[in-house]
């Protein structure tokens, strides 16, 4: 089997990783609008042949996208134009119904396997890549009976060779709910990382001062615009209840400041200490 990877950075090398470890295909081939991507991909052995986007549609039995979101929304409909009858098509996207939107009407719609890999990092490029990145995370699957069924089985398969737990959603859920647990704390590290810049003048101070609670807070904010504006684009309508919500919060928070009012202090806090137990679990 020949797996194609459209987008040769933190995602889609990392899968590559695994892929080759795993002998999970006979060959891996890789397509990046990046020239330096391509030829740092090969170098580093994440891929064995540097190929055209045209290449890897027609010669992939496994096509998976590791851009970011708007240029999947782009790319996914000349993909699956360019594809064999039997080649199935994913994407590493952090949203899921614009997409499936974007293509609901297409003839080779059924080949496509919408998925989510809950895992990464804020580094990014073929140097980022890591062994075992999605072993132990969630891989979500959107409107699985939209696609064929080998086509979905394919998938399955390839991440449970990556050591994924999967679960199936439809799209509207997913973009919901990832926008609570992944799209907000993303929101609230760039809010963090911008709020200390502008009040905290010295860079010395920061650095000499931030603990392991600012620094795993703001660890975020090092994630790339060219990934996250897209996701938040495309999620809007989820991220801006979500943000009232938080915002709602945050507002009780300092309301129980400014009324000197410990004890409900203590009980926000006492509230927020049972994620323990979910996350936990």
């Amino acid at each position: 089997m020949t797996v194609g990877i459209i987008g040769l950075g933190l995602i889609g090398g990392s899968m590559a990783k695994d892929i080759r470890r795993n002998s999970f295909a006979d060959k891996i081939i890789g397509y990046n609008r990046s020239k330096e991507n391509c030829e740092k991909a090969l170098e580093i052995g994440l891929i064995d042949e540097i190929a055209t986007f045209e290449q890897v549609c027609s010669e992939s039995d496994l096509i998976i996208l590791g851009v970011p979101v708007n240029a999947i929304q782009k790319v996914l409909p000349k993909v699956l134009d360019s594809i064999s009858d039997k080649a199935v098509v994913t994407d590493a996207g952090s949203t899921k119904e614009l997409l499936i939107k974007e293509v609901e009407n297409h003839k080779n719609r059924k080949r496509y396997v919408p998925s989510h890999p809950m895992s990464g990092t804020e580094n990014s490029g073929p140097t980022s890549a890591l062994d075992n990145l999605f072993k132990d995370k969630v891989a979500i699957i959107c409107n699985k009976e939209e696609s064929d069924k080998d086509a979905v089985d394919l998938v399955v398969r390839f991440y449970e060779m990556l050591g994924s737990r999967i679960i199936y959603m439809n799209a509207r859920d997913h973009d919901e709910h990832v926008g609570y647990v992944s799209h907000l704390t993303h929101v609230i590290s760039y809010a963090l990382a911008n709020a200390v810049l502008d009040k905290e003048k010295s860079t010395s101070t920061i650095f000499d001062l931030a603990a392991g609670g600012f620094a795993s807070t703001s660890r975020l904010a090092k994630s790339s615009a060219d990934m996250w504006v897209p996701i938040f684009e495309q999620n809007t309508q989820n991220i801006l209840p979500i943000l009232d919500v938080y915002m709602d919060k945050l507002k009780e928070f300092k309301t129980h400041l400014e009324n000197n009012d410990m004890d409900k202090l203590y009980e926000f806090i006492s509230e927020a200490n049972k994620i323990r137990k979910v996350l936990k679990s």
